[in-house]
């Protein structure tokens, strides 16, 4: 057997082993690539990044390993070198996913192995995220039009409120002052248009309401989306304060489990059909429908409980329709009423059903019955 051969048979049962079988920064399983600067095991998408930071990357499979290099990897690997350089990483700081955007990932890299900031040493300046108080400028979308102005943003953890000013005069005070209790921050670059696009969601008269915006500095936007969090998180601590962080952290900010265009009619299902973006809220157990997917306020909202307090949801074919253009039909069953959405595509149509059914088979905590009664009221 050759040295290659070796090397290469060796570097693989590494890889195997269970802190190396998923990618040091995202977790995606079976990474083919590998740092051999830091001595970590990385998926494709992660590597990409590490090569952009001079990193020195190579395909475990593929490229040509000399003995010291593997070496190197085998008295280094994923968890040795995460615990020098995750060693302090604060309970709210999120840590990307495989799925999430190039924006998270690529800053969750850059903030460990460019700018050190979790290895326990940086003490000053202090990080924009650990103050409690942050502001600047950010690029936001008009409620009315497409147009994005720049607006000065104030986020403050002492008074857990997130302030937006119309100009940058401050004198007039802010245009809209909102609670961090109802805040959630989640990154929206497809829908927004923007890399960076940020979308903010907030509770306003009993009403869901949206801002979108982005900054075109990767490292200042994603600084704002983790001091969002850590002022969500202190917040959490104060409302919970026997929680768990187990408990807490996964309150702090949620990715939607589903969005997308459905066609949708009246309560009688005899009203024309009308096509609006849905978003399946699964923490808030919520089914909001816009007008369109970048819309500031919701038309209405739907609460998914159980099937033993009396929600359902089913694949439909509904009679005496007129309107819709779609033919995959979904029939969402509430105590007060039934709702019937209509997709384009038969996958979609599946992708909506096992969303819902996520919710509907989810026990309701003692938190999502003010929740549904807040939206019987409405109506």
């Amino acid at each position: 057997m050759s040295n290659s051969e070796r090397n290469k048979k060796i570097l693989l049962e590494l890889v195997k082993q269970q802190g190396n079988s998923k990618c040091a920064d995202c977790g995606a399983p079976d990474p083919q690539w590998a740092s051999y600067k830091l001595g970590i095991f990385v998926c494709l998408n992660c590597s990409g990044i590490h090569r952009s930071l001079s990193s020195r990357v190579k395909s475990i499979k593929l490229d040509f390993w000399q003995d010291e290099l593997v070496e190197f990897m085998k008295s280094n690997g994923n968890d040795r070198v995460r615990s020098e350089y995750e060693k302090a990483v604060p309970a709210y700081y999120y840590k990307p996913q495989e799925n999430d955007c190039v924006v998270l990932r690529e800053q969750w890299i850059r903030a460990k192995y460019e700018r050190m900031e979790f290895t326990g040493e940086t003490k000053y300046p202090p990080l924009s995220y650990t103050t409690g108080f942050y502001e600047g400028m950010l690029w936001k979308k008009g409620k009315d039009n497409a147009q994005f102005q720049k607006r000065k943003f104030v986020l403050s953890e002492k008074d857990f409120t997130l302030a937006y000013y119309n100009k940058e005069n401050e004198s007039k005070g802010p245009k809209a002052v909102i609670p961090i209790k109802d805040l959630n921050a989640n990154f929206q670059p497809d829908k927004i248009g923007h890399p960076h696009g940020l979308q903010l969601t907030y509770q306003e008269s009993n009403h869901s309401r949206n801002l979108y915006v982005y900054h075109e500095s990767p490292e200042e936007i994603v600084t704002w989306f983790n001091a969002i969090r850590a002022a969500r998180y202190a917040y959490l601590k104060t409302a919970y304060p026997t929680g768990s962080n187990e408990e807490i952290v996964p309150k702090i900010t949620r990715n939607y489990l589903k969005e997308g265009f459905m066609e949708k009619t009246g309560p009688l299902q005899k009203e024309p059909f009308k096509k609006r973006w849905f978003v399946l809220d699964s923490q808030k157990r919520k089914l909001f429908y816009f007008k369109g997917q970048l819309d500031a306020e919701e038309l209405g909202v739907v609460f998914i409980g159980t099937e033993s307090k009396g929600y359902s949801v089913k694949e439909c074919n509904p009679k005496n329709t007129r309107g819709n253009k779609w033919n995959h039909g979904l029939l969402v069953e509430t105590p007060e009423r039934q709702f019937v959405f209509m997709c384009e595509r038969e996958r979609e149509q599946r992708e909506w059903l096992d969303a819902l059914r996520q919710v509907l088979l989810r026990p309701m905590s003692p938190q999502d019955y003010p929740i549904e009664a807040n939206i019987k009221h409405k109506r």
